[in-house]
């Protein structure tokens, strides 16, 4: 039999306060059912199913085809949004887990501890609880004598004494398809709420004698919900800290690392230093030898070995071994740096692939070129790619010198071994080993300026 995963993402999320439907804000730069999904797929979860509703578009294009969606068209609580599920999942035989959309620090060792421990208990229902010293606003777990539960009770619903109890519900539920579906619907309507909750379920099987039980997870921030950008930042801190003590463990020197961020997705060798207020996110792989920082941010790029950044901006781009890229250097939409160049000050690169031993040392713009080996970018060099309606396409070939202050208007090719005279606005195609002088001759008129500028007085 199958083991499947229900994740309710169907609400906005009112107390968040932005555009975004709650499970899509990012976490990281990365949406945080994304982070749920990533770990229910490691997991021993055959199949998800996705609860959608509010701006259901948005999730669905973070998740594309990867799961199953149900539309909860009209959100009446979590018990309902399972209800939604039975046409999808009714007549499917295995276990479900029953996750929520906005816990993404639930990883999955703790979904395959939860659904091993249902099985081995032989459960209708586990119920996965967790203990907070300040448990104000979760539903709290309530036992009998013998210690076994008997119902979960909502924070707004409890009596004073019922208050007191530590122990809460964290939301997520293992149950066998053969009763969820059939046990579902004999949850009642909360008349304060006009809303059904899913906590109902435990009175409902408790009732009919199913063997329903509790799993307790004791690291309690791995269940924390996020409900408002307060809380966005509590489980991002979690997850820098973790994140980066990974790294760390594995022969990453990260200098301050409070003031570190990696992104969950982010794969860092051995042997890299990481100096402080460096932010570095997406698919981003680093090799060794390599440092990067300090404030410096990198997104979705791959840096070979042995490279320098600092200070800088590095966008889905690649840089290849032995590179030095900063400070204050800009590389953006693919920008593709060779071995041993030197992108310096103020150096602007953009869906652009630079050949080995160039070098753009300082106030360079480079967009959609194709540049070739032992280039020199003169200070102020610019290929001006964009004519007001179109970008155009900029071609350089190898061991070219280009003077400061050099502007290529594409589209335009420069064979090899090309000299560019400082100043020049070439506009033509310049051919292998030829001097190009783009400019007009100086004039020089005597005693012209005497008339145009008055002499300062004492």
């Amino acid at each position: 039999m199958k083991n499947y995963a229900i994740v309710l993402a169907a609400g906005k999320g009112t107390r968040m306060k932005t555009d975004l439907p709650k499970c899509a804000f990012p976490i990281l730069k990365k949406p945080m059912i994304e982070y749920i999904y990533e770990n229910i797929e490691q997991s021993v979860i055959d199949e998800t199913t996705v609860v959608v509703g509010y701006q259901k578009e948005v999730l669905m294009d973070v998740l594309g085809d990867r799961v199953n969606y149900v539309e909860q068209a009209v959100q009446k609580g979590t018990g309902h949004a399972i209800m939604a599920c039975k046409e999808a999942l009714g007549k499917k035989r295995g276990t479900t887990i029953i996750m929520l959309g906005d816990m993404p620090l639930v990883d999955y060792k703790v979904i395959n501890k939860v659904m091993n421990y249902h099985s081995d208990k032989d459960n209708d229902l586990t119920v996965l609880t967790t203990r907070y010293q300040q448990p104000k606003g979760y539903g709290r777990i309530i036992r009998n004598e013998y210690g076994n539960i008997e119902a979960i009770v909502e924070h707004n619903d409890c009596t004073f004494e019922q208050k007191k109890i530590n122990e809460v519900n964290t939301g997520i539920y293992v149950v066998s398809n053969s009763v969820l579906f059939k046990e579902v619907e004999k949850i009642e309507l909360n008349q304060r709420k006009q809303e059904y909750y899913l906590t109902d379920i435990v009175k409902v099987m408790k009732d009919q004698d199913y063997r329903v039980d509790t799993f307790e997870l004791w690291d309690s921030e791995k269940v924390m919900g996020v409900n408002d950008l307060y809380s966005v930042s509590i489980a991002e801190r979690y997850l820098r800290n973790e994140i980066n003590k990974m790294h760390m463990l594995n022969g990453v020197s990260i200098v301050t690392p409070e003031t570190v961020t990696i992104g969950h997705n982010v794969t860092i060798e051995n042997n890299v230093t990481i100096y402080p207020n460096t932010y570095i996110t997406g698919n981003t792989v680093i090799k060794s030898g390599s440092k990067i920082g300090p404030n410096t941010e990198i997104h979705h790029s791959l840096i070979h070995h042995n490279v320098r950044v600092l200070h800088s901006l590095v966008f889905d781009s690649e840089i290849h071994s032995d590179a030095v890229v900063g400070p204050f250097a800009h590389l953006r939409e693919h920008a593709v740096i060779g071995e041993r160049n030197r992108i310096g000050n103020f150096v602007e690169i953009k869906k652009s692939t630079i050949g080995d031993d160039t070098k753009a040392s300082h106030l360079a713009y480079i967009g959609d070129t194709t540049t070739g080996c032992g280039v020199n970018f003169g200070c102020g060099s610019i290929t001006v790619n964009y004519d007001g309606v179109k970008k155009h396409q900029t071609k350089i070939g190898d061991d070219v010198f280009i003077g400061c202050n050099t502007n290529l208007i594409a589209p335009v090719e420069v064979g090899d071994r090309v000299f560019i005279a400082a100043g020049s606005t070439v506009t033509k195609n310049v051919p292998a080993g030829a001097l190009a002088i783009a400019r007009n001759r100086q004039i020089n008129k005597a005693d012209y300026a005497k008339n145009l500028i008055t002499p300062k007085t004492e």
